[in-house]
């Protein structure tokens, strides 16, 4: 007959003794195993609260970066008003900010594919509040390009072992994925919030104080970036993926993602000026970057029930009456419409991140920093061409124009699928251990 030893509360020994030796052991049994279940239970509900805390956290820096692509915009009209700036030299220091950061941005994620960089996340925030910063209190034109292109390197930098390590911390939730999305879309609409009244009260010179949110997120997000590398390295180590690259899938992924920039850029530069200037075109403003922040949470649950694929079908085919509804409808109800093109624009937002890592599963960074970075970008490249065709003929005419570029997303959308889980097989050398 064997023996089984069983470790027993030290609490329970100085519990009351039961009557005869035989009960009084089985009662303090189960009293240590309740405490284990207890125990165990509440490891479960704490390991829940740390994954969602590391998600908050990398949301969190993802808006202390992205404020400054939204931080630009918004010092044009400081820099027009105070230094004289034509409307080509302002609109060389947005492109000096879009065009470099859509460029380098593939070039990063190439980069981390080939080695783990998490170190480049802080450096790349604080790269990219410098810029800013230094934006204001520079001398001549040609400094200033170079600080705005010097924070557009820094976001460049940032997204693509950003948005790896958010894979990782999201274990392939496409809820905690939109809420990684979602930090960049607040922190981009919040931009003009914070500068516009800084740069009001004491003008350029007071750009250095634009530098305060990449320190803030770098600070608070430094933890968890070294928890998530640890985590990363480990399961690289340990597994090897047996997913093939989809290339195919992921151009027609990328055209998506490039129609429905042209679409959402375009109303972000002119609706304000459709909807008449000053306080109306404010809250049309305002409408359409809350919308985006309702439709990224909203895209994450829908594809949890739906499968992401259809999600963005479902999306992009409201898009199109959405923002014919934005140009059609009359007086305030344009406002209802100018929200729901905001909503089903960005509900796919985070679900393009995942799809492009999905179809290249060797290569993340580079998915990364083509979702993120280039075919994002390409919005802000063609916004002369809608803004030539509103001089040309009428901002009306302009703003119609979008109307077919949903409906292109939507088109390519029915020739995607969603890939197969990616099998991740063990490494050889693990194998082979695990057999010994």
């Amino acid at each position: 007959m064997g023996v089984v030893a069983v470790r027993v509360d030290p609490g329970a020994r100085r519990q009351r003794p039961y009557p005869g030796g035989r009960f009084r052991k089985m009662a303090d049994f189960h009293h240590g195993l309740a405490f284990y279940r207890k125990r165990a239970t509440w490891s479960r509900g704490d390991d829940r609260n740390v994954k969602a805390n590391r998600i908050v956290m990398l949301a969190v820096g993802h808006a202390g970066v992205d404020v400054y692509q939204g931080a630009v915009p918004a010092l044009v009209p400081f820099l027009v008003a105070q230094r004289g700036y034509g409307y080509v030299a302002a609109s060389g220091i947005v492109l000096a900010a879009t065009l470099l950061s859509s460029i380098v941005q593939p070039v990063f994620g190439a980069l981390t594919d080939r080695r783990r960089m998490p170190w480049l996340i802080p450096v790349s925030m604080l790269t990219a509040g410098l810029g800013v910063a230094l934006s204001g209190v520079t001398d001549g034109y040609v400094l200033t390009w170079l600080a705005v292109a010097l924070s557009g390197l820094g976001v460049a930098a940032y997204h693509p072992e950003s948005a790896r390590l958010a894979r990782i911390a999201s274990e392939g939730s496409h809820v905690r994925m939109s809420w990684f999305s979602l930090g960049g879309t607040l922190g981009f609409a919040t931009a003009p919030i914070i500068v516009t009244p800084l740069l009001s009260l004491w003008g350029l010179g007071a750009s250095p104080l634009l530098v305060v949110p990449a320190v803030v997120g770098a600070l608070l997000t430094l933890t968890v970036i070294r928890s998530l590398s640890r985590h990363g390295e480990r399961a690289r180590a340990g597994t090897r993926s047996a997913g093939r690259d989809d290339w195919p899938s992921f151009v027609r992924l990328t055209l998506v993602i490039v129609f429905r920039s042209i679409a959402y850029v375009g109303l972000s530069a002119f609706v304000a000026l459709y909807m008449g200037g000053g306080a109306a075109g404010a809250v049309a403003l305002f409408v359409l970057f809350a919308g985006g922040a309702v439709g990224t949470v909203l895209g994450g649950r829908l594809a949890g029930r739906w499968g992401r694929v259809r999600t963005m079908r479902v999306a992009y085919a409201a898009a199109v009456p959405a923002v014919a509804g934005v140009v059609l409808a009359p007086g305030l109800s344009a406002y209802v419409f100018i929200a729901a093109a905001s909503i089903t624009l960005y509900a796919p937002f985070s679900l393009h991140v995942t799809l492009g890592q999905d179809f290249l599963p060797n290569r993340l960074g580079t998915a990364s920093g083509v979702t993120l970075g280039l075919a994002v970008s390409a919005g802000g490249l063609t916004s002369p061409l809608v803004g030539a065709v509103a001089e040309a003929f009428s901002l009306r005419v302009a703003l119609a124009c979008l109307i077919v570029f949903p409906a292109l997303s939507w088109l390519l959308a029915r020739t995607l699928k969603d890939p197969a889980p990616v099998v991740a097989e063990p490494s050889p050398a693990r194998s082979s251990a695990s057999g010994d």
